[in-house]
C-alpha cells in the first residue's frame, strides 16, 4: 500500500474509534503521542483470546499450548519490529516505565561512587527519573546534556566533555514526545560504546513514526510503548543477549534464569500481547506491495510501512508547519526551518500568548479536535525551556490524520484568536 491522502481515508475505516462525533463534528485525533488509536484487528486479537486460548504460560493442555504459541509469535513479531534476529532479547511488561524502573535498579547494583552516568533535558520523565533515583541510591553522579531553547534540540557537543571512562550509562530518547526532535542515536551510542559505557534508548514516541533499528543502532538496550503504535498497552524491553543473560535481574525464584523469562516479572497481560502481535501484523500489511500481500520476509515489509508513515507523515508536518507560520502570534517550539524535517517527527507543541495552554486545549475539545496541554511528562523539558507550570499544547499527527483535519485545526485557531 503507498499511502496518501486518497488510501489513508479508506485506511481510517479499519479504526472504529475515528468515527466519534464531538456536538455533531466528527473527532480529530491529535492525541497520539499519549496513545494512538487502534484497529479493529486489534480489538479482535484481544477479544479471541479470552474466547479461544486464555489460560496461563506452559501447562500441558490445549488453550495453555496456544497461548504459549501466540506468545512466541509475539516475542518473534516484536523482534522484526525493533531489528533483530534475537526473539529472546524481547521482554513484555506493564508499560515502558516499569520496564525502565527494573532495568535501572538492576543495573545499578554494579554502580559505586565515583562512577557517573550521562542523561538529556529532552527527555520524557520514564527516561530520566528512574536513572536520576538509580545513580542518588548508589552515591553517582549525574551529567546533564542541556537543550538548545532555539530549536529544542540536544547539545551535542557537551556529550565529548560529559562522556569518561568513568562513565557507566547513556539514556537517551530516539525522539522528543514534546516537540518532536529526533535524536542521533546511533552517533550517541558509539560514543557511549568508546568509552565502555552501557546505551538506553527510549524509543517510545519514535516506534509509531519510524523504523526502530537496535543493530544499526548497537545500542545495548531499548524500550518502548505498544500503545503508542495502534496496540494495547504493554510495554517492550529489547537488551543485547550478553547483557540480560549476565545481569541479574529482580525476580521471584520461581522464574525462569534463561532469557526471557528472567525479565518478566510474574504472569503478563497475555491478551494485551496478543493485540501488541495484531499492531505490529497491521502495520506490516503497509508495507505490502500492490501486486502481492507477501513480499519478503516482516522486518522487510516493516521497514516499507515506516517508510510510507513517514513520507506520508512529513507532507501533513509540513502543511501544518506552514500554516502555523503564517500565524505569527502561535509560537511553535522545537524545529521550524523545513530543510531540517528530517531531524524531527510531526509532533509539534505550541503557545498562544492571549490563552493558556488549557484554555486553549479546552477550546480546541469543544471543536472536536483532541489535543494535549501541559508537560506531557516530558519534565526535564519543559523546566530547561522555562514553560512551566503550564506547558504547551502539543499537536500530535500520525499516518491515520488527513489533510482535511489539519486544515480545520487551522481554521479553528484562527477561528479561537478572533474570539477575544
Amino acid at each position: 500500500m503507498k499511502l496518501n491522502h486518497s488510501s489513508v481515508k479508506q485506511l481510517r475505516e479499519q479504526f472504529p474509534a475515528l468515527s466519534k462525533e464531538v456536538n455533531g463534528q466528527r473527532a480529530v485525533f491529535f492525541d497520539g503521542p499519549a496513545g494512538t488509536q487502534v484497529p479493529q484487528r486489534v480489538i479482535d486479537a484481544v477479544g479471541d483470546y479470552f474466547i479461544n486460548h486464555n489460560a496461563n504460560h506452559e501447562g500441558v493442555f490445549a488453550t495453555s499450548r496456544e497461548s504459549d504459541a501466540l506468545l512466541q509469535k509475539a516475542h518473534r513479531a516484536a523482534a522484526d519490529l525493533i531489528g533483530t534476529d534475537d526473539e529472546d532479547t524481547i521482554s513484555f511488561g506493564a508499560n515502558m516505565t516499569s520496564l525502565t524502573f527494573a532495568l535501572s535498579r538492576a543495573i545499578s547494583r554494579d554502580w559505586n561512587p565515583g562512577d557517573e552516568i550521562v542523561v538529556s533535558r529532552l527527555e520524557h520523565d520514564a527516561n530520566f527519573t528512574p536513572w536520576i533515583l538509580a545513580a542518588k541510591d548508589r552515591g553517582v553522579t549525574v551529567r546533564m546534556i542541556d537543550v538548545d531553547p532555539s530549536d529544542c534540540t540536544l547539545r551535542l557537543d557537551q556529550y565529548q566533555s560529559a562522556l569518561s571512562d568513568k562513565t557507566k550509562l547513556v539514556a537517551v530518547g530516539c525522539a522528543s514526545n514534546a516537540v518532536g526532535t529526533v535524536n542521533p542515536v546511533q552517533q550517541i551510542c558509539r560514543w557511549a560504546s568508546e568509552v565502555g559505557a552501557l546505551s538506553f534508548l527510549d524509543a517510545v514516541h519514535y516506534a509509531p513514526h519510524a523504523l526502530m533499528d537496535v543493530e544499526q543502532w548497537q545500542c545495548d538496550f531499548l524500550a518502548c510503548s505498544a500503545y503508542k503504535f495502534f496496540g494495547p498497552h504493554v510495554g517492550i524491553l529489547y537488551g543485547r543477549r550478553p547483557l540480560l543473560e549476565s545481569i541479574q535481574p529482580y525476580k521471584l525464584r520461581t522464574a525462569p534464569d534463561s532469557v526471557p523469562g528472567r525479565w518478566m516479572t510474574g504472569t503478563q497481560n497475555h491478551e494485551c500481547i496478543a493485540g501488541t502481535l495484531a499492531a505490529i501484523e497491521y502495520l506490516a500489511s503497509l508495507g505490502h506491495s500492490d501486486q502481492s500481500t507477501q513480499v519478503g520476509h516482516q522486518r522487510e515489509r516493516l521497514s516499507n510501512a515506516m517508510g510510507q508513515i513517514r513520507a506520508y507523515e512529513q507532507t501533513l508536518l509540513h502543511q501544518l508547519m506552514q500554516g502555523l507560520r503564517d500565524r505569527d502570534e502561535i509560537k511553535v517550539w522545537g524545529i521550524t526551518d523545513p530543510d531540517q524535517f528530517d531531524h524531527r517527527l510531526p509532533t509539534l507543541s505550541i503557545t498562544h500568548p492571549r490563552f493558556s495552554p488549557q484554555q486553549l486545549a479546552e477550546k480546541l475539545a469543544e471543536a472536536g479536535i483532541f489535543v494535549w496541554h501541559g508537560n506531557y511528562y516530558a519534565l526535564p523539558l519543559t523546566e530547561a525551556i522555562g514553560v512551566e507550570p503550564e506547558g504547551m499544547v502539543r499537536i500530535g499527527l500520525c499516518h491515520y490524520n488527513t489533510a482535511d483535519e489539519v486544515a480545520r485545526l487551522l481554521e479553528t485557531l484562527d477561528q479561537i484568536s478572533a474570539s477575544v
